[in-house]
């Protein structure tokens, strides 16, 4: 095995629709699916693949005792807005290091996945590394699980819950990040950050995922890339109440 990464798992913001299905849980991440929360879920693929070596989760302190964050390594206080939260979890690594950023509510996530993704990061040697999946894969796996799509070039995507950033990059992110996570189920608001030459192109489908790359990394100055799966549950993630029975019956399946 290659070197291995460090993973931050983000389980922190707001009380949401999904965790008011349970008593207690702070946030979404700590919902139980399977009788296992979310991030508990995301955290055990992380533990089990080759790849990782710490995790940290960035969550509310006072859910340092809950169980479903005792494999995690360390937990580092999450903030009011998602960029607080990411500089919470990726301080006091090195900054020219890759450092895996990881959604906590992935509920079918694999070490397999985890591994494939390092592995691609490793690859490209970029300061952001953002997964995404493409449709047919997507559908020959998961076709009851619903997404938000883009058409590109190559074909049709949608993001993963895995991205990879360097902590350099930080300073440089934190003001798209906010725009980028306000408008990530939104393909056209998405699109039209990168310019409307950029959009243009994307509404006729001529949009290629080197254009994005290129305009990404201009904006941002630093290098962005891209980085498609072959494996669908870095996609799968539970965002709305109705996705919560789809992840129940994935879990029963596994």
């Amino acid at each position: 095995m290659s070197e291995t990464l460090d993973a931050v798992v983000l389980a922190g913001g707001p009380a949401d629709a999904v965790a008011r299905l349970q008593p207690g849980a702070p946030n979404k991440a700590f919902v139980d699916i399977g009788g296992i929360t979310l991030v508990g879920r995301t955290i055990a693929a992380l533990r089990s693949a080759a790849s990782v070596a710490r995790v940290v989760v960035v969550a509310p302190p006072s859910m340092r005792d809950h169980p479903g964050i005792a494999q995690a390594d360390e937990l580092r206080p999450d903030g009011v807005r998602i960029t607080d939260s990411l500089r919470s979890g990726l301080s006091a690594f090195p900054p020219d290091r890759d450092v895996l950023v990881v959604a906590s509510d992935l509920p079918i996530l694999n070490a397999a996945a985890v591994n494939d993704f390092a592995g691609r990061v490793r690859a490209l040697d970029a300061d952001v590394v953002y997964g995404c999946v493409e449709k047919h894969v997507h559908l020959a796996r998961f076709p009851e699980v619903p997404h938000t799509w883009a058409r590109l070039r190559e074909g049709t995507f949608c993001g993963g819950g895995l991205v990879s950033i360097k902590p350099r990059a930080l300073p440089l992110l934190e003001r798209f990040i906010e725009r980028l996570g306000a408008a990530r189920k939104h393909p056209f608001r998405l699109a039209s950050l990168f310019g409307w030459d950029v959009l243009a192109r994307y509404a006729i489908g001529r949009l290629a995922i080197a254009d994005a790359e290129a305009r990404a990394s201009r904006i941002l100055g630093a290098r962005v890339r891209a980085a498609v799966s072959p494996f669908p549950e870095t996609g799968v993630n539970v965002d709305r109440v109705t996705d919560v029975a789809l992840a129940e019956a994935l879990v029963r399946t596994r």
